[in-house]
């Protein structure tokens, strides 16, 4: 009964909702910028990038009363999913290949790339 009163008296305004997602997406940027062992941090990261742009897109749809910001977070939740499974099909290959994943041990593809071009 209170979360029903403290809507209606408009404490939880669209604005609140937008720097909610804001903070959620520069969380997930900060989180990427500051990493510099893991990949899975970049991808939780990434995720939460993902997130604040869906719950944008939710409250714009809903502050139109239309459907396509609920669409539009449909299709950004399916885009994000793809791109997980992605990343973690590579890092299990990864991991067992090298027995660990760390982002510096990335560093014997750059070699070999090298020596390609130099060919």
């Amino acid at each position: 009964m209170e979360i029903f009163i403290l809507i209606s008296n408009n404490l939880f305004s669209l604005e609140n909702y937008i720097y909610v997602a804001f903070a959620v997406a520069i969380i997930g940027i900060l989180g990427i910028l500051s990493n510099t062992t893991t990949f899975l941090i970049s991808l939780i990261s990434m995720e939460l990038m993902f997130y604040g742009l869906n719950l944008s897109l939710v409250l714009i749809g809903v502050f139109l009363d239309d459907i396509q910001g609920a669409l539009g977070s449909v299709f950004v939740l399916i885009i994000a999913g793809a791109d997980s499974a992605l990343a973690l099909g590579l890092m299990t290959n990864f991991f067992r290949k090298h027995h660990n994943i760390n982002i510096f041990d990335v560093a014997f593809l750059k070699k070999r790339i090298i020596e390609v071009t130099k060919d």
